[in-house]
């Protein structure tokens, strides 16, 4: 779409797959091997890269997800829940065969496991997408360095776009030159704890926090229960977690990446902007996958961080 022969200019440009979140929730411990355990609720929800682009529109901004659908029940699943919430088609790619993409997400109080499956489909090329639309901001869910994230993220960084990515459980270590060529290109890093320290191998959460921040110009770490930790040059910033009453976490980390993004578009300080990022991943536990992510309206004007 382009108005007076200008290239149409949208807030955020989400490229990532959606996900089917099959989730069992109020299970009464682990499953392992061998057992059996029975959930207090079960749901059906749509995750994956939809929870970025679902959270970022309900907090009012202007989304284009880049995703692939086929005919299978998932994919069928996930696009009417797109369609009711008002989600831009445009970078919609849909395929004469299945497309699927689902996630089991098995949630005690504290955490959960997950086991994942998807069918493989060539990538979407990024970067006329990016030249097209010309977003402020490109999330990418998942740690890739792959030539076309490379390439994707150079021509944001030409565009003046800023590129937040996530880890998603990459099992990438910094000694591998492709990951820190990536990292190099990247604004503003969100890696959870465990994803971290797996990344850097460090001995501890500190010192994980001090290695890639020197790598990215914004490093934010989401501790779960322990709340959550940005630095920004050389400066860190904690807050703790919002206390609630946790269903399932599944979709908590996304939605937490959609409220800091929601700061950041804002203006907002960083300390403002890690607030009302756990006030968002706090809500969406509240109930089964991305269903409970916060609206516009749910926030306060500027949120304000703690003493």
């Amino acid at each position: 779409m382009e108005t007076n022969g200008s290239p149409r200019r949208c807030e955020v440009l989400v490229a990532g797959a959606y996900f089917a979140d099959l989730v069992f929730h109020g299970l009464p411990r682990p499953v392992r091997p061998g057992g059996e355990v029975f959930a207090e609720g079960f749901a059906l929800v749509p995750g994956g890269a939809y929870t970025l682009a679902m959270a970022m529109h309900r907090l009012g901004h202007e989304v284009l997800w880049s995703a692939d659908f086929g005919t299978d029940v998932f994919s069928g699943e996930v696009l009417a829940a797109a369609r009711t919430e008002g989600l831009d088609e445009t970078a919609f790619r849909h395929h004469p065969f299945p497309v699927r993409s689902l996630t089991v997400a098995l949630s005690t109080a504290g955490d959960r496991a997950m086991v994942s499956y998807q069918d493989p489909v060539a990538p979407t090329a990024l970067v006329p997408l990016l030249r097209r639309h010309r977003p402020r901001v490109l999330m990418l869910p998942q740690l890739r360095w792959d030539p076309e994230v490379l390439a994707a993220a150079e021509a944001a960084g030409q565009l003046g776009a800023l590129v937040v990515m996530d880890c998603h459980d990459s099992p990438a270590t910094l000694d591998d030159p492709g990951v820190r060529r990536i990292l190099a290109r990247v604004d503003v890093l969100t890696p959870n704890a465990s994803e971290a320290l797996r990344l850097t191998g460090a001995a501890d959460l500190d010192q994980a926090i001090a290695e890639l921040a020197a790598l990215v110009p914004t490093l934010v770490v989401k501790r779960g229960p322990d709340g959550a930790v940005a630095v920004r040059d050389g400066k860190r910033h904690d807050v703790p977690a919002v206390a609630v009453r946790v269903v399932d976490t599944t979709a908590a980390g996304d939605c937490f990446n959609a409220g800091f993004v929601h700061g950041l578009l804002a203006g907002w300080e960083l300390p403002a902007c890690l607030t009302a990022a756990a006030a968002c991943g706090a809500a969406a536990t509240t109930g089964p996958g991305s269903g409970s992510a916060l609206r516009a309206g749910d926030l306060a004007p500027r949120p304000v961080p703690p003493a």
